[in-house]
Protein backbone atom coordinates (compact mmCIF):
# COMPACT_ATOMS: atom_id res chain seq x y z
CA UNK A 1 0.00 0.00 0.00
CA UNK A 2 1.61 3.26 -1.17
CA UNK A 3 0.85 6.92 -0.65
CA UNK A 4 -1.57 8.62 -3.02
CA UNK A 5 -3.14 12.08 -3.19
CA UNK A 6 -6.85 12.66 -3.58
CA UNK A 7 -6.04 14.41 -6.84
CA UNK A 8 -4.38 11.29 -8.23
CA UNK A 9 -7.49 9.25 -7.40
CA UNK A 10 -9.50 11.70 -9.51
CA UNK A 11 -6.99 11.60 -12.37
CA UNK A 12 -7.02 7.80 -12.43
CA UNK A 13 -10.83 7.68 -12.46
CA UNK A 14 -10.99 10.17 -15.34
CA UNK A 15 -8.42 8.14 -17.26
CA UNK A 16 -10.60 5.04 -16.87
CA UNK A 17 -13.57 7.08 -18.16
CA UNK A 18 -11.58 7.84 -21.32
CA UNK A 19 -11.04 11.55 -20.63
CA UNK A 20 -8.20 12.90 -22.77
CA UNK A 21 -8.44 16.67 -22.23
CA UNK A 22 -9.21 18.92 -19.27
CA UNK A 23 -9.61 22.69 -19.41
CA UNK A 24 -8.63 25.03 -16.61
CA UNK A 25 -6.08 27.30 -14.95
CA UNK A 26 -3.43 25.92 -12.59
CA UNK A 27 -3.30 26.80 -8.88
CA UNK A 28 -1.60 25.41 -5.82
CA UNK A 29 -4.90 24.44 -4.23
CA UNK A 30 -5.20 21.44 -6.55
CA UNK A 31 -1.60 20.72 -7.47
CA UNK A 32 -2.16 17.12 -6.33
CA UNK A 33 -4.75 16.82 -9.11
CA UNK A 34 -3.35 18.58 -12.17
CA UNK A 35 0.22 17.33 -11.59
CA UNK A 36 -1.12 13.78 -12.08
CA UNK A 37 -2.99 14.43 -15.33
CA UNK A 38 -0.08 13.97 -17.74
CA UNK A 39 1.06 10.66 -16.15
CA UNK A 40 -2.49 9.38 -16.72
CA UNK A 41 -2.59 10.39 -20.40
CA UNK A 42 -4.68 13.53 -19.90
CA UNK A 43 -3.72 16.83 -21.51
CA UNK A 44 -4.41 20.01 -19.56
CA UNK A 45 -5.32 22.93 -21.82
CA UNK A 46 -5.06 26.25 -19.98
CA UNK A 47 -6.96 29.37 -21.07
CA UNK A 48 -6.48 32.87 -19.65
CA UNK A 49 -9.80 32.98 -17.75
CA UNK A 50 -11.75 30.28 -15.92
CA UNK A 51 -15.05 31.02 -17.61
CA UNK A 52 -13.30 30.19 -20.89
CA UNK A 53 -12.47 26.76 -19.47
CA UNK A 54 -16.20 26.03 -19.08
CA UNK A 55 -16.95 27.10 -22.66
CA UNK A 56 -14.02 25.05 -23.98
CA UNK A 57 -15.33 21.97 -22.16
CA UNK A 58 -18.86 22.56 -23.47
CA UNK A 59 -17.78 22.98 -27.10
CA UNK A 60 -15.50 19.95 -26.80
CA UNK A 61 -18.45 17.89 -25.53
CA UNK A 62 -20.78 19.08 -28.29
CA UNK A 63 -18.20 18.36 -30.98
CA UNK A 64 -17.10 14.91 -29.80
CA UNK A 65 -20.08 13.51 -27.91
CA UNK A 66 -17.67 12.87 -25.02
CA UNK A 67 -17.56 14.29 -21.51
CA UNK A 68 -16.15 17.81 -21.27
CA UNK A 69 -14.14 18.39 -18.08
CA UNK A 70 -13.04 21.71 -16.62
CA UNK A 71 -11.58 22.83 -13.30
CA UNK A 72 -11.30 25.92 -11.12
CA UNK A 73 -9.53 26.78 -7.88
CA UNK A 74 -11.32 27.80 -4.72
CA UNK A 75 -12.78 31.27 -4.18
CA UNK A 76 -11.86 33.58 -7.09
CA UNK A 77 -11.35 30.74 -9.59
CA UNK A 78 -14.78 29.30 -8.86
CA UNK A 79 -16.32 32.78 -8.96
CA UNK A 80 -14.73 33.31 -12.38
CA UNK A 81 -16.02 30.05 -13.83
CA UNK A 82 -19.62 30.61 -12.72
CA UNK A 83 -20.78 32.55 -15.84
CA UNK A 84 -19.44 29.80 -18.09
CA UNK A 85 -21.14 27.08 -16.06
CA UNK A 86 -24.48 28.90 -16.16
CA UNK A 87 -24.26 29.02 -19.95
CA UNK A 88 -23.18 25.39 -20.40
CA UNK A 89 -26.06 24.19 -18.21
CA UNK A 90 -28.51 26.28 -20.21
CA UNK A 91 -27.10 24.99 -23.50
CA UNK A 92 -27.31 21.38 -22.30
CA UNK A 93 -23.66 20.40 -22.74
CA UNK A 94 -22.23 17.45 -20.81
CA UNK A 95 -19.70 19.18 -18.54
CA UNK A 96 -18.06 17.96 -15.33
CA UNK A 97 -16.44 20.71 -13.28
CA UNK A 98 -13.98 19.86 -10.52
CA UNK A 99 -13.15 22.60 -8.03
CA UNK A 100 -10.97 22.93 -4.99
CA UNK A 101 -12.18 24.52 -1.76
CA UNK A 102 -10.50 25.62 1.45
CA UNK A 103 -9.37 22.91 3.85
CA UNK A 104 -11.73 20.88 5.99
CA UNK A 105 -12.44 22.40 9.37
CA UNK A 106 -12.68 25.99 8.17
CA UNK A 107 -15.25 25.59 5.37
CA UNK A 108 -18.65 23.96 5.03
CA UNK A 109 -19.58 25.89 7.03
CA UNK A 110 -17.37 28.95 6.86
CA UNK A 111 -15.57 29.34 10.18
CA UNK A 112 -16.03 33.10 9.84
CA UNK A 113 -13.55 35.26 7.96
CA UNK A 114 -12.11 32.32 6.00
CA UNK A 115 -9.92 33.57 3.14
CA UNK A 116 -11.18 32.96 -0.41
CA UNK A 117 -14.31 31.26 0.83
CA UNK A 118 -17.93 31.21 -0.27
CA UNK A 119 -20.58 28.51 -0.47
CA UNK A 120 -19.42 27.04 -3.78
CA UNK A 121 -21.71 24.01 -3.84
CA UNK A 122 -24.63 26.09 -2.57
CA UNK A 123 -24.29 28.56 -5.44
CA UNK A 124 -23.65 26.01 -8.21
CA UNK A 125 -26.42 23.68 -6.97
CA UNK A 126 -28.95 26.41 -7.80
CA UNK A 127 -28.48 25.89 -11.54
CA UNK A 128 -26.44 22.69 -12.13
CA UNK A 129 -27.74 19.14 -12.37
CA UNK A 130 -25.80 18.17 -9.24
CA UNK A 131 -23.27 19.81 -6.92
CA UNK A 132 -21.68 18.27 -3.82
CA UNK A 133 -18.56 18.59 -1.67
CA UNK A 134 -16.33 15.64 -0.74
CA UNK A 135 -15.98 15.49 3.08
CA UNK A 136 -13.06 13.03 3.35
CA UNK A 137 -10.41 11.21 1.31
CA UNK A 138 -12.09 7.80 1.59
CA UNK A 139 -15.29 9.13 -0.03
CA UNK A 140 -13.63 10.48 -3.20
CA UNK A 141 -14.23 7.33 -5.32
CA UNK A 142 -17.84 6.98 -4.18
CA UNK A 143 -18.72 10.63 -4.83
CA UNK A 144 -16.82 10.77 -8.11
CA UNK A 145 -18.77 7.73 -9.31
CA UNK A 146 -21.99 9.49 -8.33
CA UNK A 147 -20.93 12.61 -10.23
CA UNK A 148 -20.14 10.58 -13.34
CA UNK A 149 -23.51 8.85 -13.13
CA UNK A 150 -25.20 12.24 -13.04
CA UNK A 151 -23.23 13.33 -16.12
CA UNK A 152 -24.89 10.60 -18.17
CA UNK A 153 -28.39 10.72 -16.68
CA UNK A 154 -31.11 12.48 -18.68
CA UNK A 155 -30.49 15.78 -20.42
CA UNK A 156 -26.79 16.69 -20.46
CA UNK A 157 -25.72 19.61 -18.30
CA UNK A 158 -23.27 20.71 -15.62
CA UNK A 159 -22.22 18.39 -12.78
CA UNK A 160 -19.98 19.74 -10.01
CA UNK A 161 -17.65 18.03 -7.54
CA UNK A 162 -15.98 20.23 -4.92
CA UNK A 163 -12.98 18.92 -2.96
CA UNK A 164 -11.09 20.59 -0.09
CA UNK A 165 -7.46 21.43 -0.90
CA UNK A 166 -6.08 19.27 1.92
CA UNK A 167 -7.91 16.24 0.52
CA UNK A 168 -6.77 16.94 -3.04
CA UNK A 169 -3.14 17.55 -2.14
CA UNK A 170 -2.63 15.48 1.00
CA UNK A 171 -0.93 12.09 0.66
CA UNK A 172 -2.67 9.12 2.24
CA UNK A 173 -1.59 5.49 2.57
CA UNK A 174 -4.36 3.81 0.66
CA UNK A 175 -5.15 1.35 -2.10
CA UNK A 176 -8.42 2.64 -3.63
CA UNK A 177 -10.50 0.29 -5.75
CA UNK A 178 -10.85 1.67 -9.27
CA UNK A 179 -14.04 0.39 -10.88
CA UNK A 180 -14.70 0.27 -14.60
CA UNK A 181 -17.46 2.60 -15.86
CA UNK A 182 -19.91 -0.26 -16.50
CA UNK A 183 -19.64 -1.19 -12.82
CA UNK A 184 -21.16 2.05 -11.56
CA UNK A 185 -23.24 3.60 -14.35
CA UNK A 186 -25.42 2.54 -17.24
CA UNK A 187 -23.50 2.38 -20.50
CA UNK A 188 -26.65 2.76 -22.61
CA UNK A 189 -29.62 5.09 -22.65
CA UNK A 190 -33.27 4.06 -22.13
CA UNK A 191 -34.75 2.18 -25.08
CA UNK A 192 -38.20 3.07 -26.46
CA UNK A 193 -40.67 0.23 -26.14
CA UNK A 194 -41.70 -1.71 -29.24
CA UNK A 195 -45.32 -0.77 -28.55
CA UNK A 196 -44.36 2.91 -28.71
CA UNK A 197 -42.69 2.38 -32.09
CA UNK A 198 -45.85 0.69 -33.34
CA UNK A 199 -48.00 3.58 -32.06
CA UNK A 200 -45.71 6.10 -33.76
CA UNK A 201 -45.94 4.23 -37.08
CA UNK A 202 -49.76 4.11 -36.84
CA UNK A 203 -49.91 7.86 -36.18
CA UNK A 204 -47.54 8.59 -39.08
CA UNK A 205 -49.61 6.45 -41.46
CA UNK A 206 -52.83 8.20 -40.40
CA UNK A 207 -51.37 11.69 -40.83
CA UNK A 208 -51.91 13.79 -43.94
CA UNK A 209 -48.71 15.84 -43.57
CA UNK A 210 -46.37 14.53 -40.86
CA UNK A 211 -43.14 16.51 -40.25
CA UNK A 212 -40.13 16.16 -37.96
CA UNK A 213 -38.80 18.85 -35.62
CA UNK A 214 -35.23 18.18 -34.48
CA UNK A 215 -33.63 19.81 -31.46
CA UNK A 216 -30.20 19.83 -29.86
CA UNK A 217 -30.92 16.37 -28.43
CA UNK A 218 -30.50 14.83 -31.89
CA UNK A 219 -26.91 16.10 -32.02
CA UNK A 220 -26.16 14.93 -28.47
CA UNK A 221 -27.53 11.49 -29.34
CA UNK A 222 -25.42 11.48 -32.54
CA UNK A 223 -28.62 10.53 -34.32
CA UNK A 224 -28.29 12.57 -37.52
CA UNK A 225 -27.76 9.59 -39.81
CA UNK A 226 -30.90 7.69 -38.71
CA UNK A 227 -32.84 10.99 -38.75
CA UNK A 228 -31.96 11.55 -42.39
CA UNK A 229 -32.88 7.95 -43.25
CA UNK A 230 -36.32 8.30 -41.62
CA UNK A 231 -36.92 11.65 -43.35
CA UNK A 232 -36.07 10.10 -46.73
CA UNK A 233 -38.27 7.07 -46.12
CA UNK A 234 -41.25 9.21 -45.11
CA UNK A 235 -40.31 11.75 -47.80
CA UNK A 236 -41.04 14.50 -45.31
CA UNK A 237 -39.56 17.79 -44.14
CA UNK A 238 -37.34 18.35 -41.12
CA UNK A 239 -37.36 21.64 -39.25
CA UNK A 240 -34.94 22.33 -36.40
CA UNK A 241 -34.51 24.52 -33.39
CA UNK A 242 -31.68 27.06 -33.60
CA UNK A 243 -29.54 24.77 -31.44
CA UNK A 244 -30.51 21.81 -33.62
CA UNK A 245 -28.94 23.26 -36.77
CA UNK A 246 -26.90 20.57 -38.49
CA UNK A 247 -29.09 17.74 -37.22
CA UNK A 248 -29.67 17.12 -40.93
CA UNK A 249 -27.53 18.57 -43.77
CA UNK A 250 -29.15 21.85 -44.75
CA UNK A 251 -28.55 21.14 -48.44
CA UNK A 252 -30.88 18.13 -48.16
CA UNK A 253 -34.24 18.46 -49.97
CA UNK A 254 -35.80 17.25 -46.72
CA UNK A 255 -34.32 20.09 -44.64
CA UNK A 256 -36.00 23.41 -43.99
CA UNK A 257 -33.29 25.53 -42.35
CA UNK A 258 -34.44 27.68 -39.46
CA UNK A 259 -33.38 30.88 -41.25
CA UNK A 260 -36.41 30.54 -43.54
CA UNK A 261 -38.70 31.54 -40.72
CA UNK A 262 -41.97 32.09 -42.60
CA UNK A 263 -41.60 28.78 -44.43
CA UNK A 264 -41.00 27.06 -41.10
CA UNK A 265 -44.11 28.68 -39.63
CA UNK A 266 -46.19 27.65 -42.65
CA UNK A 267 -44.96 24.04 -42.45
CA UNK A 268 -45.74 23.81 -38.73
CA UNK A 269 -49.19 25.29 -39.26
CA UNK A 270 -50.09 22.98 -42.10
CA UNK A 271 -48.72 19.81 -40.50
CA UNK A 272 -51.26 17.64 -38.68
CA UNK A 273 -48.57 15.55 -36.92
CA UNK A 274 -45.14 16.58 -35.69
CA UNK A 275 -42.47 14.21 -34.44
CA UNK A 276 -40.49 16.27 -31.89
CA UNK A 277 -37.01 14.88 -31.23
CA UNK A 278 -34.79 16.21 -28.46
CA UNK A 279 -36.41 19.62 -28.27
CA UNK A 280 -38.22 21.30 -25.37
CA UNK A 281 -40.16 23.51 -27.81
CA UNK A 282 -38.96 26.50 -25.85
CA UNK A 283 -39.27 30.23 -26.40
CA UNK A 284 -37.23 30.32 -29.62
CA UNK A 285 -39.59 27.62 -30.96
CA UNK A 286 -42.54 29.85 -29.96
CA UNK A 287 -43.42 27.33 -27.19
CA UNK A 288 -45.03 25.18 -29.91
CA UNK A 289 -48.04 27.51 -29.86
CA UNK A 290 -50.33 29.12 -32.42
CA UNK A 291 -50.16 31.18 -34.54
CA UNK A 292 -46.72 29.72 -35.28
CA UNK A 293 -47.76 26.08 -34.88
CA UNK A 294 -51.01 24.28 -35.65
CA UNK A 295 -52.86 24.19 -32.33
CA UNK A 296 -54.76 21.03 -33.35
CA UNK A 297 -51.79 18.97 -34.60
CA UNK A 298 -50.87 15.72 -32.89
CA UNK A 299 -47.44 15.46 -31.29
CA UNK A 300 -45.11 12.53 -30.71
CA UNK A 301 -42.28 13.69 -28.47
CA UNK A 302 -39.07 11.75 -27.81
CA UNK A 303 -36.55 12.89 -25.18
CA UNK A 304 -33.96 11.62 -22.71
CA UNK A 305 -35.43 13.91 -20.07
CA UNK A 306 -38.87 12.66 -19.00
CA UNK A 307 -39.57 16.07 -17.45
CA UNK A 308 -39.49 17.64 -20.93
CA UNK A 309 -42.25 15.44 -22.36
CA UNK A 310 -45.46 17.40 -22.85
CA UNK A 311 -43.93 20.35 -21.04
CA UNK A 312 -44.89 23.14 -23.43
CA UNK A 313 -47.19 21.45 -25.94
CA UNK A 314 -49.65 18.62 -25.24
CA UNK A 315 -48.62 15.31 -26.79
CA UNK A 316 -50.40 12.31 -28.23
CA UNK A 317 -47.48 10.06 -27.36
CA UNK A 318 -44.62 10.75 -24.93
CA UNK A 319 -41.54 8.57 -25.34
CA UNK A 320 -38.71 8.60 -22.81
CA UNK A 321 -35.71 7.16 -24.60
CA UNK A 322 -32.60 7.47 -26.71
CA UNK A 323 -33.30 9.31 -29.96
CA UNK A 324 -30.82 7.33 -32.06
CA UNK A 325 -32.35 4.05 -30.91
CA UNK A 326 -35.87 5.38 -31.49
CA UNK A 327 -35.09 6.49 -35.05
CA UNK A 328 -33.31 3.23 -35.92
CA UNK A 329 -36.25 1.17 -34.69
CA UNK A 330 -38.74 3.50 -36.38
CA UNK A 331 -36.91 3.23 -39.70
CA UNK A 332 -36.85 -0.57 -39.54
CA UNK A 333 -40.58 -0.69 -38.76
CA UNK A 334 -41.47 1.80 -41.50
CA UNK A 335 -39.51 -0.29 -44.00
CA UNK A 336 -42.06 -3.06 -43.48
CA UNK A 337 -44.88 -0.58 -44.23
CA UNK A 338 -43.34 1.14 -47.26
CA UNK A 339 -46.28 0.34 -49.50
CA UNK A 340 -48.57 2.27 -47.11
CA UNK A 341 -46.52 5.48 -47.15
CA UNK A 342 -48.03 8.25 -49.29
CA UNK A 343 -44.70 9.55 -50.59
CA UNK A 344 -46.24 11.01 -53.76
CA UNK A 345 -48.44 13.40 -51.80
CA UNK A 346 -45.53 14.24 -49.51
CA UNK A 347 -43.44 15.11 -52.57
CA UNK A 348 -45.92 17.86 -53.44
CA UNK A 349 -45.40 19.39 -50.00
CA UNK A 350 -41.63 19.20 -50.43
CA UNK A 351 -41.75 20.87 -53.83
CA UNK A 352 -44.06 23.65 -52.65
CA UNK A 353 -42.03 24.50 -49.57
CA UNK A 354 -38.77 24.18 -51.50
CA UNK A 355 -40.03 26.93 -53.78
CA UNK A 356 -40.70 29.09 -50.71
CA UNK A 357 -37.19 28.37 -49.50
CA UNK A 358 -35.60 29.25 -52.84
CA UNK A 359 -37.61 32.47 -53.12
CA UNK A 360 -36.55 33.51 -49.62
CA UNK A 361 -32.91 32.59 -50.28
CA UNK A 362 -32.89 34.65 -53.45
CA UNK A 363 -34.22 37.67 -51.57
CA UNK A 364 -31.64 37.24 -48.80
CA UNK A 365 -28.80 36.94 -51.31
CA UNK A 366 -29.65 40.31 -52.82
CA UNK A 367 -27.54 41.75 -49.98
CA UNK A 368 -24.47 40.18 -51.60
CA UNK A 369 -24.81 42.42 -54.65
CA UNK A 370 -23.88 45.38 -52.45
CA UNK A 371 -20.11 45.73 -52.85
CA UNK A 372 -19.69 49.06 -51.07
CA UNK A 373 -17.14 49.63 -48.32
CA UNK A 374 -17.23 49.29 -45.38
CA UNK A 375 -18.80 45.99 -46.28
CA UNK A 376 -22.27 44.60 -45.86
CA UNK A 377 -22.08 41.99 -43.07
CA UNK A 378 -23.62 39.29 -45.30
CA UNK A 379 -20.38 39.02 -47.25
CA UNK A 380 -18.39 37.59 -44.35
CA UNK A 381 -20.25 34.28 -43.73
CA UNK A 382 -20.97 33.90 -47.45
CA UNK A 383 -17.27 34.23 -48.34
CA UNK A 384 -16.12 31.98 -45.49
CA UNK A 385 -18.39 29.29 -46.94
CA UNK A 386 -16.54 29.50 -50.27
CA UNK A 387 -13.02 29.28 -48.81
CA UNK A 388 -13.23 26.63 -46.09
CA UNK A 389 -14.29 22.95 -46.26
CA UNK A 390 -17.94 22.15 -45.55
CA UNK A 391 -17.12 20.29 -42.33
CA UNK A 392 -15.21 23.25 -40.83
CA UNK A 393 -16.37 23.93 -37.25
CA UNK A 394 -17.90 27.40 -37.04
CA UNK A 395 -18.78 29.60 -34.06
CA UNK A 396 -21.29 32.47 -34.03
CA UNK A 397 -21.07 35.10 -31.27
CA UNK A 398 -22.63 38.49 -30.77
CA UNK A 399 -26.06 40.06 -31.23
CA UNK A 400 -26.60 41.06 -34.85
CA UNK A 401 -23.37 39.29 -35.84
CA UNK A 402 -24.91 35.96 -34.83
CA UNK A 403 -28.00 36.71 -36.91
CA UNK A 404 -26.03 37.68 -40.02
CA UNK A 405 -23.82 34.59 -39.62
CA UNK A 406 -26.78 32.24 -39.20
CA UNK A 407 -28.63 33.62 -42.20
CA UNK A 408 -25.68 33.40 -44.60
CA UNK A 409 -23.94 30.20 -43.53
CA UNK A 410 -25.22 26.72 -44.38
CA UNK A 411 -24.55 23.88 -41.91
CA UNK A 412 -23.82 20.48 -43.43
CA UNK A 413 -22.50 18.35 -40.58
CA UNK A 414 -23.80 17.77 -37.03
CA UNK A 415 -21.71 19.10 -34.19
CA UNK A 416 -19.95 21.71 -36.32
CA UNK A 417 -21.89 24.85 -35.33
CA UNK A 418 -21.39 26.46 -31.93
CA UNK A 419 -23.14 29.37 -30.28
CA UNK A 420 -25.11 30.09 -27.13
CA UNK A 421 -28.49 29.47 -28.72
CA UNK A 422 -30.36 29.24 -25.42
CA UNK A 423 -28.49 31.91 -23.45
CA UNK A 424 -27.21 34.44 -25.97
CA UNK A 425 -24.00 34.95 -23.97
CA UNK A 426 -21.65 37.48 -25.50
CA UNK A 427 -17.97 36.56 -25.53
CA UNK A 428 -18.40 32.81 -25.14
CA UNK A 429 -17.42 32.24 -28.76
CA UNK A 430 -13.72 33.03 -28.28
CA UNK A 431 -13.39 29.99 -26.00
CA UNK A 432 -15.95 27.79 -27.77
CA UNK A 433 -13.69 28.05 -30.80
CA UNK A 434 -10.74 26.85 -28.71
CA UNK A 435 -12.68 23.84 -27.42
CA UNK A 436 -13.82 22.99 -30.94
CA UNK A 437 -10.21 23.19 -32.15
CA UNK A 438 -9.01 20.82 -29.42
CA UNK A 439 -11.79 18.42 -30.44
CA UNK A 440 -10.80 18.65 -34.13
CA UNK A 441 -6.99 18.55 -34.27
CA UNK A 442 -5.54 19.63 -37.59
CA UNK A 443 -8.69 21.46 -38.68
CA UNK A 444 -9.19 25.21 -38.83
CA UNK A 445 -12.05 26.61 -36.74
CA UNK A 446 -13.93 29.76 -37.77
CA UNK A 447 -15.31 32.18 -35.19
CA UNK A 448 -17.54 34.97 -36.51
CA UNK A 449 -17.89 37.44 -33.66
CA UNK A 450 -18.96 41.03 -33.06
CA UNK A 451 -16.47 43.61 -31.83
CA UNK A 452 -18.48 44.04 -28.63
CA UNK A 453 -18.43 40.29 -27.95
CA UNK A 454 -14.74 40.01 -28.86
CA UNK A 455 -14.01 42.64 -26.24
CA UNK A 456 -15.07 40.25 -23.47
CA UNK A 457 -12.23 37.72 -23.82
CA UNK A 458 -9.73 38.83 -26.50
CA UNK A 459 -6.87 37.47 -24.37
CA UNK A 460 -7.81 33.96 -25.49
CA UNK A 461 -6.09 34.70 -28.82
CA UNK A 462 -2.87 34.01 -26.90
CA UNK A 463 -4.33 30.70 -25.71
CA UNK A 464 -4.83 29.66 -29.34
CA UNK A 465 -1.28 30.72 -30.23
CA UNK A 466 0.26 28.95 -27.23
CA UNK A 467 -1.61 25.72 -27.92
CA UNK A 468 -1.11 25.78 -31.73
CA UNK A 469 -4.85 25.95 -32.38
CA UNK A 470 -5.79 27.33 -35.80
CA UNK A 471 -8.75 29.43 -34.82
CA UNK A 472 -9.60 32.17 -37.30
CA UNK A 473 -11.54 35.01 -35.68
CA UNK A 474 -13.50 37.25 -38.02
CA UNK A 475 -14.47 40.31 -36.01
CA UNK A 476 -17.47 42.28 -37.35
CA UNK A 477 -16.49 45.81 -36.36
CA UNK A 478 -19.29 48.38 -36.29
CA UNK A 479 -18.11 50.15 -33.10
CA UNK A 480 -21.52 49.94 -31.43
CA UNK A 481 -23.86 47.68 -29.49
CA UNK A 482 -25.86 47.24 -32.69
CA UNK A 483 -28.84 45.20 -31.54
CA UNK A 484 -29.27 47.36 -28.44
CA UNK A 485 -28.93 50.52 -30.52
CA UNK A 486 -31.67 49.41 -32.89
CA UNK A 487 -34.07 48.76 -29.99
CA UNK A 488 -33.15 52.12 -28.43
CA UNK A 489 -33.84 54.01 -31.63
CA UNK A 490 -37.25 52.43 -32.10
CA UNK A 491 -38.10 53.11 -28.47
CA UNK A 492 -36.93 56.75 -28.63
CA UNK A 493 -37.94 57.88 -32.14
CA UNK A 494 -39.58 55.09 -34.16
CA UNK A 495 -40.74 57.17 -37.13
CA UNK A 496 -37.41 58.95 -37.58
CA UNK A 497 -35.61 55.60 -37.26
CA UNK A 498 -37.69 54.09 -40.05
CA UNK A 499 -36.98 57.06 -42.30
CA UNK A 500 -33.32 57.71 -41.45
CA UNK A 501 -32.41 54.07 -40.60
CA UNK A 502 -30.23 55.35 -37.75
CA UNK A 503 -30.25 58.21 -35.26
CA UNK A 504 -27.27 60.42 -34.48
CA UNK A 505 -24.86 59.58 -31.66
CA UNK A 506 -26.41 62.27 -29.47
CA UNK A 507 -29.80 60.54 -29.81
CA UNK A 508 -28.42 57.21 -28.51
CA UNK A 509 -27.77 56.15 -24.94
CA UNK A 510 -24.21 54.85 -24.41
CA UNK A 511 -24.48 52.43 -27.36
CA UNK A 512 -21.39 53.58 -29.27
CA UNK A 513 -17.94 52.04 -28.78
CA UNK A 514 -14.39 53.16 -29.50
CA UNK A 515 -12.19 51.28 -31.91
CA UNK A 516 -9.99 48.34 -31.02
CA UNK A 517 -7.59 47.37 -33.81
CA UNK A 518 -8.13 43.64 -33.46
CA UNK A 519 -5.62 42.77 -36.17
CA UNK A 520 -2.89 44.66 -34.31
CA UNK A 521 -3.98 43.16 -31.01
CA UNK A 522 -3.67 39.70 -32.55
CA UNK A 523 -0.21 40.40 -33.90
CA UNK A 524 0.91 41.54 -30.44
CA UNK A 525 0.07 38.04 -29.20
CA UNK A 526 1.80 36.18 -32.02
CA UNK A 527 -1.22 35.56 -34.23
CA UNK A 528 -1.70 36.45 -37.90
CA UNK A 529 -3.56 39.76 -38.29
CA UNK A 530 -5.34 41.43 -41.20
CA UNK A 531 -7.88 44.19 -41.75
CA UNK A 532 -10.52 44.33 -44.48
CA UNK A 533 -13.11 46.95 -45.32
CA UNK A 534 -13.80 46.23 -49.00
CA UNK A 535 -15.64 42.92 -49.62
CA UNK A 536 -13.54 42.38 -52.75
CA UNK A 537 -10.49 41.94 -50.51
CA UNK A 538 -12.10 39.52 -48.09
CA UNK A 539 -11.48 36.25 -49.91
CA UNK A 540 -7.76 36.94 -50.24
CA UNK A 541 -7.55 37.81 -46.53
CA UNK A 542 -9.29 34.55 -45.64
CA UNK A 543 -7.02 32.51 -47.88
CA UNK A 544 -3.96 34.14 -46.32
CA UNK A 545 -5.24 33.43 -42.83
CA UNK A 546 -5.94 29.80 -43.77
CA UNK A 547 -2.47 29.43 -45.33
CA UNK A 548 -0.77 30.84 -42.23
CA UNK A 549 -1.54 27.60 -40.40
CA UNK A 550 -1.94 29.42 -37.09
CA UNK A 551 -4.42 31.51 -35.13
CA UNK A 552 -5.54 34.51 -37.16
CA UNK A 553 -7.71 37.56 -36.56
CA UNK A 554 -9.30 39.49 -39.40
CA UNK A 555 -10.66 42.89 -38.39
CA UNK A 556 -13.68 43.30 -40.69
CA UNK A 557 -15.04 46.84 -40.97
CA UNK A 558 -18.79 46.52 -41.58
CA UNK A 559 -21.31 49.22 -42.41
CA UNK A 560 -22.72 50.14 -38.97
CA UNK A 561 -26.18 51.13 -40.22
CA UNK A 562 -26.62 48.05 -42.43
CA UNK A 563 -25.29 45.86 -39.63
CA UNK A 564 -28.08 47.09 -37.32
CA UNK A 565 -30.74 46.04 -39.82
CA UNK A 566 -30.01 42.32 -39.59
CA UNK A 567 -32.36 39.89 -41.38
CA UNK A 568 -35.18 38.39 -39.35
CA UNK A 569 -34.94 40.99 -36.56
CA UNK A 570 -38.71 41.37 -36.40
CA UNK A 571 -39.05 37.65 -35.63
CA UNK A 572 -36.38 37.87 -32.94
CA UNK A 573 -38.29 40.72 -31.32
CA UNK A 574 -41.54 38.75 -31.49
CA UNK A 575 -39.94 35.91 -29.51
CA UNK A 576 -40.09 38.04 -26.38
CA UNK A 577 -43.87 38.33 -26.62
CA UNK A 578 -46.16 35.44 -25.69
CA UNK A 579 -47.82 34.01 -28.84
CA UNK A 580 -51.41 35.25 -29.06
CA UNK A 581 -52.80 31.91 -30.21
CA UNK A 582 -54.26 29.37 -27.79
Amino acid sequence: MGEITGGEVLAKMLQIEGVQNIFGIIDGTYFGFYSKLKPHGIELVTPRHETSAAHMAGAYARSTGKLGVCMASNGPGVANILPGLVVEEAEGNRVLVITSSRRTGIMYPDRGGTYQCFDQTGVISQFAKWSEAVPSFDRIPEMMRRALRKCYEGRPGVVHLDIPENILNGKVKADPAFWQPHQYRSMSQPEPADAQIDQTVDLLLQAKFPVIHAGYGVIHAQASEPLEKVAKLLNTLVTTSWAGRGAIPESSPHAMPMVHIEANNNIRNESDLVLVLGSRLGETDWWGKAPYWNKDQKVVQVDLDPGTLGGNKPVELAIHGDIASFLTKLHDKLETKKDQLNTATMQKYIERFSQEREKDRKKLDEKLSDTSAPMNSAHIPATVQKVFPKDTPVVFDGGNTTIWSNFYYQIEKPGTVFSTFKFGMLGAGTAQALGAAVANPGKPVICMIGDGAMGFHPQEIETAVRNNLQVIYLVFCDKQWGMVKMNQHFALKPVKTLIKKSLSAEESIKSDLGEIQFDKLAESMGAHGARVSDPKDLRFALEQAYASGKCAVIHCDVNPVMHMWAPGLKYFKDLHAEPKGK
